[in-house]
């Protein structure tokens, strides 16, 4: 594996991902000789908890030497437009930093979010596919502008555990949030789930469709009770308006999309997911989210896992 920017550099073969994910699981430092003399340089645009945490904890766990750069906090601000002046407060272009970036290592891991102001930049990629294309390094996206595939891998972990069905159904509800969130975790999450082949159903107010080469075959319902009835993983997010003229805005923050013990109770014993962090009493009840059925944790957890998988398979092509 050269890359990993979404679930098709996987190469295809899911089942056998999951499993070599599970055999990692069980010992996580089986190959911890691999990596040696290895750096990984994870780069964060943006801020992260979970992402930094469990990547650098998976490249530990394989030996690696690691490296933390946050951009515009511990290092000059970038630069990423072509024929620009840089008259302003950017000190650096950005593609004279990738190349420098790549010297000092073996992989770089990449965090950069949506803008939301400019679509087609946005789902474009430009700054992921800058350094694709100008690192000389292997990148691992640790979320991008369009998807968010560490957390959609370890989404599907832990359904994978969990799940009390071969095909269980699993529902994917917008739920309110009081800034304009990406559609990176919406959108990489409906990738996997298709991918899984799951019932999968998506629901949200209208407004808020998700670009339909996302989306795929999932059944879209605009009646979230009607959705969640009889579910068994209930998976909740907030995103902002994908369409035109409305791109990156709140349409939306009506609470009776929360997820709250009457919503779950039309389900089927559902467990509920969600990517963390997330806004209590906005996107989920405190009843629901510290009760019984919670996965967010052990959820939270598998990031390792899925980091760890997505590393050791790119180790072992350099």
């Amino acid at each position: 594996m050269k890359k990993f920017t979404n679930i098709n550099d996987l190469g295809g073969n899911l089942p056998e991902a999951l499993k070599e994910a599970s055999e990692i699981k069980k010992d996580r430092f089986k190959y911890a000789e691999l990596g040696r003399n290895k750096t990984l340089l994870m780069v964060f645009f943006n801020a992260s908890l979970r992402t930094r945490l469990s990547t650098q904890k998976a490249a530990t766990n394989l030996g690696m030497n690691t490296i933390t750069l946050d951009i515009n906090q511990g290092a000059w601000k970038l630069e990423t437009k072509r024929n620009v002046i840089m008259d302003g407060d950017k000190s650096e272009h950005i593609l004279e930093a990738i190349p420098v970036m790549g010297s000092y290592c073996d992989i770089i891991a990449i965090r950069s979010f949506a803008g939301l102001e400019n679509k087609e930049e946005d789902y474009t990629e430009k700054i992921l596919n800058q350094f694709i294309k100008y690192s000389g390094r292997p990148v691992i996206s640790m979320e991008a502008a369009t998807r968010h595939p560490l957390q959609s891998f370890a989404d599907l972990i832990t359904i994978e555990e969990y799940k009390r069905t071969i095909r269980p159904k699993v529902v994917m509800t917008w739920a309110p949030h009081p800034k304009a969130l990406p559609q990176a975790v919406a959108n990489s999450f409906a990738e996997w789930m298709n991918a899984a082949g799951y019932e999968f159903i998506i629901t949200h107010p209208e407004g808020y469709e998700l670009d339909p080469a996302f989306t795929g075959n999932a059944r879209i319902e605009y009646d979230h009770i009607k959705a969640l009835r009889g579910a068994d993983f209930v998976y909740a997010k907030n995103w902002s308006a994908y369409t035109d003229p409305n791109y990156g805005k709140v349409l939306s923050t009506d609470r009776k999309w929360t997820v709250d013990v009457r919503t779950m109770g039309v389900t089927n014993n559902a467990y509920f997911m969600h990517c963390l962090p997330v806004r209590r009493n906005m996107i989920v009840s405190d009843a629901v989210i510290e009760g019984p059925q919670s996965l967010v944790i052990p959820e939270a957890a598998n990031r390792e896992i899925s980091a760890q998988t997505v590393l050791k398979r790119i180790l072992s092509n350099i």
